[in-house]
């Protein structure tokens, strides 16, 4: 049996920790083939982004084309992608395969550096989401695409139901920014999973969102529904986050 084949279209991390890099060691850890089109080159270290090149639409399509069209997919996943142009060919790419998507609206970094150019947010809305199986906003990316702020659990319903209106078919609200335990709600809109961690005092987090969405993918390419898909990728963050360890100055 070949293993299930999961595509990352996202930016390169230089540092490691996050991006590309992050979803193929994610990808490898769960036991499925990880391949990969590269939206931007950063150079990123513990402290920060201090460059990014955003690669030509034509070098994407390019580099999805290649992959789907020989290896085909079983998952995709999206991550940094920086201009409305870049949005909108992705979305283009994705709706036309048949293949579960998991979007990660990556808008800012862990670092608060914008990742995302303001004119491409509607795109991320109108072309991005209405394409996603699942799409995983932080906080600050709910705030971004909806005007929403998340101040308590009470508000990640409100916040979900605003996210499901730009038309994915779930939507998970990441409440990792929020007091108390790491708390996130998953819902297509009709039923609701709460996923509940313990959260570790461990502030070497970066990278989280890209792995988080990596597992989501992995799990739906090996069949999992999306509750499982989210659950199993939840308790392996969790467990990625408690070894986590420091890297550099940052």
């Amino acid at each position: 049996m070949s293993l299930p084949r999961v595509l990352t279209v996202a930016g390169s991390d230089s540092g490691g920790g996050a991006g590309v890099q992050a979803d193929l060691k994610t990808m490898l850890a769960l036991g499925v083939h990880g391949m990969s089109v590269i939206t931007a080159v950063t150079a990123q270290n513990s402290q920060g982004v201090q460059g990014a090149w955003e690669l030509p639409v034509s070098a994407v399509r390019a580099q999805y084309r290649s992959v789907v069209d020989d290896i085909g997919v079983q998952a995709v996943k999206t991550g940094m992608l920086g201009s409305a142009e870049l949005v909108e060919a992705v979305a283009e790419l994705i709706s036309g395969t048949d293949a579960p998507a998991v979007v990660d609206p990556v808008g800012v970094s862990k670092h608060g550096d914008a990742l995302l150019a303001a004119s491409a947010l509607d795109s991320v809305r109108t072309r991005l989401l209405p394409a996603a199986t699942v799409a995983t906003p932080n906080l600050d990316e709910v705030t971004q695409l909806t005007g929403i702020t998340v101040d308590s659990e009470g508000d990640l319903r409100r916040a979900a139901a605003a996210v499901l209106e730009f038309g994915p078919r779930w939507v998970l609200i990441k409440g990792g920014h929020l007091a108390g335990d790491a708390v996130d709600l998953l819902t297509d809109g009709a039923e609701e999973h709460w996923l509940r961690a313990p959260r570790h005092d461990n502030r070497h987090t970066h990278g989280t969102g890209c792995t988080l969405a990596s597992a989501i993918a992995s799990g739906l390419a090996r069949g999992l529904a999306v509750p499982e898909a989210v659950g199993a990728a939840k308790e392996y963050v969790t467990g990625a986050i408690a070894a986590g360890f420091p890297l550099g100055a940052g």
